[in-house]
């Protein structure tokens, strides 16, 4: 069974920083085309990076662009997610998606950036 498992997040303080990891277990991810997303309270799930695998393209939302990295590491079978200079604003349960010819999601992990 394909599986995404989610770590890191957690609390920390505007202007710190926290990353988050998402591993493929059951399948090798390293093929896949990468995602972050996140939901913050009462907003809609949004695009966060992502790393299209043909290409090794990245993508950033502009309100993370310059403080968030998206990476992939093959030797652990995965990807990560480094977060800097975190803001309030950035507050939300982080998701990662992997897709090869379907789409699979990690577990969630919540992130609370206090002011």
């Amino acid at each position: 069974q394909v599986r995404l498992v989610q770590s890191g997040g957690g609390l920390v303080q505007a202007g710190g920083s926290l990353r988050l990891s998402c591993a493929g277990s059951g399948r090798s991810i390293s093929t896949w085309d990468m995602y972050w997303f996140r939901q913050g309270p009462g907003k809609e799930r949004e695009l966060v990076a992502s790393m299209i695998w043909g290409t090794m393209s990245t993508y950033y939302a502009g309100s993370v662009k310059g403080r968030f990295t998206i990476s992939r590491d093959n030797a652990n079978n995965a990807v990560y997610l480094q977060m800097n200079n975190l803001k309030p604003e950035d507050t939300a349960i982080y998701y990662c998606k992997g897709t090869r010819a379907e789409d699979y999601w990690g577990q969630g992990t919540q992130v609370t950036v206090s002011a």
